[in-house]
């Protein structure tokens, strides 16, 4: 029996640092960076930038549910960044750097709400998480130098930790 790879969508602040906390994970499989969310086609990164075309830097993860479930990449998410912060993640200030999971399906949505349902009323933010649960757009990949970019610099990521 073939395994069917299934997809995950995420925004946690700059793309940088969410792909490369989730390229450590056992069962992903491949990480893309990209634009997702927003009214503008095929935007470059100086455009996204502006905040006008409401697109969000995010994590495009293929992954194997065989090896990690969409709920422990959930998970992985919400422990990642600020999902209290609107707009906002450390430094990176604005629309681009909002937290939201866009979901690939049904069951994707599901998860979501019931995680961030739980996690509020758990208490383990001091404040309301404000993650945008919402359908998946098209994604477009950011330019070749953002993939897998403190791999390629030899940078020791500085974020998402």
């Amino acid at each position: 029996m073939k395994t069917v790879f299934s997809k995950a969508t995420f925004g946690a602040g700059c793309f940088w640092g969410v792909e490369t906390a989730f390229r450590k994970i056992n069962g992903v499989l491949s990480t893309q960076v990209g634009y997702c969310g927003g009214t503008t086609d095929n935007p470059t990164y100086k455009e996204v930038c502006t905040g006008k075309t409401g697109h969000a830097e995010v994590v495009q993860i293929e992954f194997n549910p065989d090896i990690v479930s969409y709920n422990e990449l959930l998970e992985i998410f919400w422990n990642i960044h600020d999902p209290t912060t609107l707009n906002r993640q450390g430094p990176d200030i604005g629309t681009q750097y909002r937290s939201v999971i866009f979901y690939h399906n049904d069951e994707q949505q599901k998860l979501a709400d019931a995680l961030k349902s739980k996690l509020n009323l758990s208490g383990k933010f001091k404040n309301k998480i404000i993650t945008e649960i919402v359908p998946h757009k098209e994604f477009f990949q950011a330019e070749d130098y953002h993939q897998q970019y403190f791999e390629k610099m030899g940078i020791n990521p500085s974020c998402h930790t």
